[in-house]
């Protein structure tokens, strides 16, 4: 093949992988229509509005909350988005967490939560390992009964549950009520972790496993030194959804733990409503958000990283 069939060869794959890089880039707006002064006002004029509308929506309940968690009550009352007509009352927040024992119910919240994080995540890798990675002979058997349990109502299974933490089989006359294993344990059957995990164990590359295994790794050297390093986006979503799941749950604490000493906040908040002034009801409020606010900005990046839950760990 002579020099110049050579470089038009290479040109027309040059302008090839251009214009398919082109076809791959299309939009709604094409780049010619980007570039007309009408369309390119109206394009910045709606981003702007979506931007301002969802740190509205977004923001708007929650930093409305911290404004009126320093704010007296007759200011929220009278002037309820003015910016503190009358000063600040920085007391709120201390009476809140001194008086109404906002700090032991914020301490419960937080160990139930840990517990729950723990022990979901412990079912949850260890059920999706077994499934995906292991395979025994009955793993799509034990799949297709995991997944049918999404479908059965939460609110069914609220009876024979609550029967079964009051006596526990092969416990004898022990029940678990105000036993924060009774929050721990049922938390813990959670299929839609159980798939979530199962499925991003689906997409790490079967070379490994096999290198591993040819190296004489067993099941739980495989497990703990090669598939949990691999899974730390996965690690990060089910953490999130399992601690803010416990952070706000209210129905089944409030059966199982009915001692306000080992209540968590979502239980006593409701309770001592009617008994709080309201300034300080909104500051306790807004402890209670912290948390959950501190998770998202530990986890965003994990978490939005893995929104897609696909291909990420490349082969």
């Amino acid at each position: 093949m002579s020099l110049t069939t050579r470089l038009s060869t290479r040109a027309a794959e040059k302008a090839a992988a251009k214009a398919a890089d082109r076809v791959g880039d299309r939009t709604v707006i094409s780049d010619s229509e980007r570039r007309r002064p009408g369309i390119r006002i109206g394009m910045s004029v709606t981003h702007v509005f979506l931007a301002v509308g969802l740190v509205v929506a977004g923001l708007g309940p929650i930093l409305w909350l911290a404004k009126s968690a320093v704010t007296p009550t007759q200011d929220t009352l009278q002037q309820p988005f003015a910016l503190w007509p009358n000063g600040i009352d920085w007391e709120n927040l201390s009476t809140a967490w001194n008086d109404i024992h906002i700090d032991q119910y914020f301490l419960n919240t937080v160990v139930i939560a840990l517990g729950a994080w723990f022990v979901q995540l412990f079912i949850a890798t260890t059920a999706g390992y077994a499934l995906s990675v292991l395979r025994p002979r009955y793993a799509p058997v034990l799949n297709a009964l995991v997944l049918a349990t999404l479908f059965i109502p939460g609110i069914v299974l609220l009876v024979p549950l609550y029967l079964t933490i009051v006596n526990p089989p092969l416990l004898g006359e022990v029940n678990l009520l105000n036993n924060y294993l009774a929050v721990w344990l049922p938390m813990g059957a959670n299929a839609f972790n159980i798939l979530l995990v199962k499925r991003f164990f689906d997409s790490l590359p079967r070379e490994v496993f096999e290198a591993a295994r040819t190296d004489g790794a067993g099941p739980f050297r495989l497990f703990w030194s090669i598939v949990l390093p691999m899974s730390k986006p996965i690690l990060g979503v089910v953490s999130v959804f399992a601690i803010i799941a416990a952070w706000k749950d209210y129905l089944w604490p409030m059966l199982v733990l009915p001692d306000p000493a080992v209540q968590p906040l979502s239980v006593r908040l409701p309770a001592v409503q009617s008994q709080t002034e309201l300034d300080v009801f909104l500051a306790a409020l807004a402890i209670a958000t912290l948390i959950p606010i501190a998770m998202f900005l530990l986890f965003q990046s994990v978490f939005l990283r893995s929104a897609g839950l696909g291909g990420a760990v490349k082969g």
